[in-house]
C-alpha cells in the first residue's frame, strides 16, 4: 500500500481550504510517468527507500549533520503567464518570499494561537529562502523571470519544459493561470530524483503571497508545497489525488497511518480548523502547514529534522542547494550582484495638479537613487520610491541613476509620462479616424494592460468611409482585456449629453463570450463606471460565425448604439471615456464614428449619395477633403442652416479640396458637398481653434 501511496504521490497536493471541492488536473501528468518513462516506478520506490533509511539514522543522530547556521535555498520564481492575471507583480512574488521565510524561521506571529499543547514543538526550521543573483550562466538575474506560454493555462509539468533552471542549484517555483485544477503541485524527492526535469513546485497565481491576486488565507500554500519538496507528507500520510489509489483527507481508515514524524499525531486529516478535534484518540495537530484546514501556523521539531534529511541526502540531490559553492554560483552567498537600473510607476497619464507614484525596481544591492523627472516636482530625487506631482501639461521623460558601491546604471524613458489639460480639448467631439490619424497625438490612445495585441487603426474597412479602430480579437489569446480610452474634454457648459458609435463584430463560433463596455469618469480617469455593455448576441453585428479574419462587409455589417445616460454628474472640464473589450474568443471587432453630442445634434439627417472624407477632425485653421466624386462646391453650414462659407472647386484635380476655416467660431458644423451631377453628401465637423 505504501509504495502504491508512494507512486501516487510524485506529487499534486492541493489547498488546504475546501480541498475536497478542488478538481485536480492529474491525468496527463500520471500518463506521462506511467507511460512515458518506462521503469519509473522502481526507480521512485527505490529512491524512497535509500531516503527513508537515511532519514531514520539522521534524526537518530542529527548533530553529525547539523549545519552551524540556517540551510540558505537558492530560489528562483518563473513566471509563466499569458499575458494575464498570472503575471504577477514582483512585490507579490517578494511577498510571498517574506512569508515562506517566516513560515520556516518560527517568525510568523500567529504561532502565539498555536494550542498550548504543541507550544513546546513549534519549530524554527532553521531554513532560510533566498532569490538567485547570478542565473545559471552566471548571469545577473533578480530572481524571477518572466516567459509568455499557453502552458500556464493548465500548469501541468510542461511549464518546466518552457524553462527549467538546474534543479540541483535552484528551487524552481512556477507562478501561472492554473496549477493543474490545484493552488499548487510538488515533486517529493524521491520522485524529483528520478525525474530531474519535472524538479519544482508549481503554484496557481492566486497563492503566492498574500497581496495581488492572492490572499492572508491562500498566502501558506507555497509553504505546504515547499514541505513536500523537502520530503514531509500530509497530516494523514497520503494525498488528494482522485481516481489514484491514495489515502483521502478525513477517511476513518487514515487512522492507521502516519506520516512518518513521531511528534504529529495520526490523523484522519482535517478540512475545517476544529482545534480540540481527536480523530485517532489524541488531540490533532490541526494547525499544522502540511494539514488541509484553514488555520496552519506552524511545522514541529520532528518535521524540521525529517526536512533537514532531506538536506542532507544525495537524493535530488538537495544536499548541493545550500553549499557554499553553490550559495556563490547562484549568488545567493550574502553578496550583491548589481544588474541594473529599473523602475515603475503607478501611472503614465494623468490631469495637471495630480501625482504618480514611482517605484524603484533595481537590482541588486541598490543603496542610491538619482530620479529626473522633466516636468515634475520635484525634479530631482534622490528617494528610493519618489512621489512626483505635475502641475504643466506636456510629455515627459524620466531618468534613473541607480547605484551599488562604485557601479552605477542609467535607465531612461522618453515620453513615458503625460499629462493632459484640466479643461480638456473641446466643448462636444465626434470622432471617425480619418485623414492622418493616429493614438500618438490625438483624442484616443490605446491602453494595452496586456502587452500584448491592442487597437490599432484600420485604413479600409470605416463605416462609410475607409478608416476606423480594429482590434484584431481573432488572434487574441481569451480572457484579455483591451482599452480604446479619451483624452478629457470639457463638458461642463454641456446641458444635455448623448454618446453614439458604429461597430462591427462577429462571433468564430456560437459559444464565444466577448464583451465591449463603455466607461465614463469625471475624475480625469481616476474612476470609471460602466454606461453601456454588449455581450453575446448583443454584441454581433453579423449574423453568421466566421472562422477566417472577420472584416465587415459594407453597411449592412455594421450595427449603431446610443448612450443617453451620460448624466448631468459627468458634464465637467476633465469628462473621459473609454471602451473595453474583453476577448472571449470571438473576432475581429471595429469602432467608427465615435460621437459626443447634445442629442438634437445626433438627429441631424446627413446625406450619404457618395462617400468622402475629411481631417483633421476636430479641425483647426484647415479642412482637406478628399472625395469618390469630382466636386462642384464645399459649403460649411451651422446647424441653424445658415451657410458660413462655400467654395467652388476650379482646380484641375476636382476631387481634393482644401478649406479655410479661418473667422468660423468654435461649435459643430455640417460639410456639404455638391458633385458634378448635383448629389449632395453631408458630414458633421468640430472646429476647435
Amino acid at each position: 500500500m505504501r509504495n502504491l501511496l508512494l507512486i501516487t504521490s510524485l506529487i499534486l497536493t492541493s489547498i488546504f481550504i475546501n480541498a475536497q471541492t478542488n478538481q485536480c488536473g492529474t491525468d496527463e501528468m500520471h500518463q506521462k510517468l506511467y507511460f512515458g518513462f518506462p521503469g519509473i516506478h522502481q526507480k521512485i520506490i527505490d529512491n524512497n527507500s535509500e531516503l527513508e533509511k537515511f532519514t531514520e539514522n539522521f534524526i537518530k543522530n542529527p548533530s553529525t549533520n547539523k549545519q552551524t547556521i540556517n540551510y540558505v535555498i537558492p530560489v528562483v520564481f518563473h513566471v509563466v503567464h499569458n499575458y494575464g492575471v498570472e503575471n504577477i507583480s514582483n512585490e507579490q512574488i517578494l511577498d510571498g518570499l517574506r512569508i515562506i521565510n517566516e513560515n520556516f524561521q518560527k517568525r510568523n506571529a500567529d504561532t502565539i494561537n498555536v494550542v498550548p499543547a504543541f507550544q513546546p514543538i513549534i519549530a524554527d526550521c532553521e531554513i532560510e529562502f533566498r532569490l538567485a543573483q547570478l542565473d545559471p550562466n552566471g548571469n545577473c538575474t533578480s530572481g524571477i523571470t518572466r516567459t509568455a506560454h499557453t502552458s500556464t493555462l493548465v500548469g501541468d509539468h510542461s511549464v518546466k519544459d518552457v524553462i527549467h533552471w538546474d534543479p540541483d542549484k535552484y528551487l524552481n517555483i512556477y507562478v501561472c493561470a492554473q496549477a493543474a485544477g490545484l493552488a499548487g503541485h510538488a515533486l517529493v524527492p524521491s520522485a524529483a530524483d528520478t525525474i530531474p526535469e519535472w524538479d519544482g513546485i508549481v503554484m496557481a497565481h492566486g497563492s503566492v503571497g498574500s497581496i495581488g491576486t492572492a490572499s492572508p488565507t491562500t498566502s501558506v500554500v507555497l509553504t505546504h508545497e515547499i514541505g513536500h519538496y523537502f520530503n514531509l507528507q500530509h497530516m494523514w500520510g497520503g494525498n488528494n489525488v482522485p481516481n489514484y489509489p491514495y489515502l483521502p483527507v478525513a477517511d476513518p481508515g487514515n487512522c492507521s497511518f502516519d506520516d512518518g514524524v513521531s511528534d504529529t499525531p495520526n490523523t484522519i486529516g482535517w478540512q475545517t480548523c476544529s482545534l480540540n478535534g481527536q480523530s485517532c484518540g489524541d488531540l490533532d495537530n490541526i494547525q499544522n502547514f502540511m494539514e488541509y484546514a484553514y488555520c496552519p501556523v506552524m511545522f514541529t521539531e520532528g518535521q524540521k529534522l525529517r526536512m533537514h534529511a532531506s538536506l542532507n541526502s544525495s537524493i535530488a540531490n538537495r544536499n548541493n542547494l545550500w553549499t557554499t559553492s553553490n550559495l556563490i554560483a547562484t549568488g545567493t552567498d550574502g553578496a550583491n550582484y548589481f544588474c541594473a537600473a529599473d523602475y515603475i510607476s503607478d501611472k503614465t497619464k494623468i490631469c495637471v495638479g495630480e501625482t504618480i507614484q514611482f517605484t524603484d525596481m533595481s537590482f541588486n544591492g541598490i543603496d542610491s537613487w538619482t530620479w529626473e523627472f522633466e516636468g515634475g516636482t520635484p525634479s530631482v530625487s534622490n528617494d528610493t520610491n519618489p512621489v512626483v506631482i505635475y502641475n504643466t501639461p506636456g510629455i515627459y521623460q524620466v531618468k534613473l541613476i541607480a547605484g551599488s558601491g562604485i557601479e552605477l546604471d542609467s535607465l531612461i524613458t522618453t515620453n513615458m509620462i503625460e499629462v493632459f489639460e484640466n479643461t480638456g480639448l473641446q466643448e462636444y467631439m465626434t470622432y471617425d479616424f480619418e485623414g492622418n490619424y493616429s493614438f500618438e497625438n490625438s483624442m484616443w490612445y490605446a491602453n494595452n494592460p496586456d502587452g500584448q495585441i491592442e487597437w490599432e487603426i484600420d485604413s479600409t474597412q470605416g463605416h462609410n468611409s475607409n478608416r476606423c479602430a480594429k482590434l484584431n480579437n481573432f488572434d487574441n489569446a481569451t480572457q484579455q482585456t483591451d482599452e480604446l480610452v479619451s483624452r478629457p474634454f470639457n463638458l461642463s457648459n454641456a446641458t444635455s449629453i448623448s454618446m453614439s458609435f458604429d461597430y462591427a463584430f462577429s462571433r468564430k463560433t456560437n459559444s464565444d463570450l466577448d464583451k465591449l463596455l463603455v466607461l465614463a469618469s469625471n475624475d480625469c480617469g481616476l474612476t470609471w463606471d460602466v454606461r453601456k455593455t454588449l455581450v453575446s448576441t448583443l454584441l454581433i453585428s453579423n449574423a453568421d460565425t466566421v472562422i477566417t479574419p472577420f472584416t465587415p462587409n459594407g453597411t449592412e455589417e455594421w450595427k449603431s448604439t446610443v448612450i443617453t445616460n451620460i448624466t448631468s454628474g459627468y458634464w465637467v472640464d476633465n469628462f473621459m471615456v473609454k471602451f473595453k473589450f474583453e476577448s472571449g474568443g470571438g473576432n475581429n471587432i471595429y469602432l467608427d464614428n465615435i460621437n459626443i453630442l447634445d442629442p438634437s445634434m445626433t438627429d441631424i439627417n446627413l446625406s450619404t449619395s457618395f462617400s468622402f472624407n475629411m481631417y483633421p477632425n476636430p479641425a483647426k485653421e484647415t479642412l482637406m477633403i478628399q472625395s469618390s466624386k469630382n466636386m462642384n462646391s464645399v459649403q460649411i453650414i451651422d446647424l441653424t442652416g445658415k451657410v458660413i462659407n462655400k467654395i467652388d472647386i476650379k482646380s484641375e484635380v476636382k476631387n481634393n479640396a482644401i478649406v479655410n476655416l479661418e473667422g468660423i467660431s468654435n461649435g459643430l458644423y455640417l460639410v456639404s458637398i455638391n458633385d458634378e451631377n448635383g448629389n449632395n453628401s453631408t458630414k458633421k465637423i468640430i472646429i476647435s481653434k
